[in-house]
């Protein structure tokens, strides 16, 4: 059983049903994410034979999470792209340019849940829309809970990675440059990776 007190599709149909675990039951609430000790990030292939990581410095985002109802938990995050940091400013530079991000006319990513589900334990899939800019494109996000605790300063907190991969192309994101070994310099698919810390609200 995992955070949210449903029952593994595993489990057989002579198996007694439990009540929610209260333990469970008790994270149910709004939780806002703590970027300090949350990352946004993706990696890209370049070149076709190495990974340029990088990641969003300036976001936010809440969360709702059911104790006793996976479907009834939601997400929405907001990431400045004018806060990219892939470890080079020449970089930086041009994904923020009209070849890439076009930071000036789309400030803004944005993703909004429109539903979520149990995979069983502690496994979970959220799927919302994710807009990069002006074009809104469905996105599905696997997440795994790690855990909930109370930090020292009285904090009740918890955490999840996720992960995704999107084709950059579909929203927008179609500039490249061929090789004279064949291939592209920066490839069409991204993976997304999600390492959140969400504090529950007073």
């Amino acid at each position: 059983m995992g955070i949210f007190g449903r029952k593994d599709s595993t489990e057989t149909e002579t198996a007694a049903p439990s009540a929610v675990n209260p333990e469970l039951a008790a994270l149910t609430g709004e939780y806002t994410i703590d970027p300090a000790h949350s990352t946004l990030g993706f990696t890209a292939r370049h070149a076709m034979v190495t990974n340029v990581k990088g990641k969003f410095l300036d976001f936010n985002g809440t969360l709702h999470l059911d104790g006793s109802d996976p479907a009834k938990s939601t997400a929405s995050i907001d990431a400045k792209m004018d806060s990219i940091d892939t470890g080079s400013a020449d970089r930086d530079g041009h994904l923020k340019s009209a070849d890439f991000f076009k930071i000036e006319e789309f400030p803004t990513m944005t993703f909004r849940s429109t539903s979520a589900e149990s995979l069983g334990g502690d496994d979970y899939r959220i799927t919302g829309d994710l807009e990069i800019l002006g074009t809104t494109k469905p996105l599905t996000i696997d997440l795994e809970f790690n855990g909930a605790a109370k930090d020292p300063f009285g904090n009740e907190r918890v955490g999840f990675e996720g992960k995704a991969e999107i084709l950059r192309s579909e929203w927008g994101l179609s500039w490249n440059a061929a090789l004279e070994t064949g291939g592209v310099l920066v490839s069409d698919k991204i993976k997304l990776n999600f390492d959140i810390s969400a504090i529950k609200n007073a």
